[in-house]
């Protein structure tokens, strides 16, 4: 689908741990470091925090985070699927499993991320919305393999550019 990294990470919305608990001081400082755009930063905060607390959520989150801000994304996404091997019941990292998932064009897999997350959370708003575009990600790829097939009814091609516009209409 030609999707870049940049506007997939700002058409998803991304999650930053609203849904968590209150946590350590550690955590919101590397939230701060990612706000300010230093992921490097808040990624070695990250890693001397969960030097001393291995087992603290909000740090892992945020130091997964950080590896999808560098642009780790392999590390990033198995760094989520421990998280949600462990804590299945958190929305939070299967939405970002899903975003890493659009990114690498494996939009089927960002599908069932979103769909654990939604079993996690019914009323996660954010993975519904993910899970809204992804619906049309998969509708402009299964019309755009019937244009490229052959003729098609006109109707047709006016439905895929209204997904498109859609999709355009969401990334900035």
């Amino acid at each position: 689908m030609g999707i870049g990294r940049a506007p997939v990470a700002r058409a998803f919305l991304c999650v930053a741990l609203l849904s968590f608990p209150a946590f350590a001081d550690e955590a919101a400082d590397i939230r701060a470091l990612l706000a300010r755009g230093d992921p490097a930063a808040a990624l070695a905060r990250a890693d001397v925090a969960l030097a001393a607390h291995p087992a603290d959520v909000p740090l892992r989150f945020q130091r997964g985070v950080a590896l999808m801000d560098l642009g780790r994304d392999a590390q990033a996404l198995a760094h989520f699927e421990r998280l949600c091997e462990e804590h299945p019941e958190l929305p939070d990292p299967w939405n970002n499993i899903a975003l890493l998932q659009v990114r690498a064009g494996r939009i089927e897999a960002a599908r069932a991320a979103l769909d654990n997350a939604l079993r996690a959370d019914p009323a996660h708003r954010i993975a519904r919305a993910n899970l809204g575009l992804v619906h049309l990600m998969l509708a402009e790829a299964a019309w755009q393999r019937l244009v490229d097939s052959g003729p098609v009814d006109p109707a047709l091609g006016h439905r895929l550019e209204a997904v498109r516009a859609l999709l355009a209409g969401a990334r900035p």
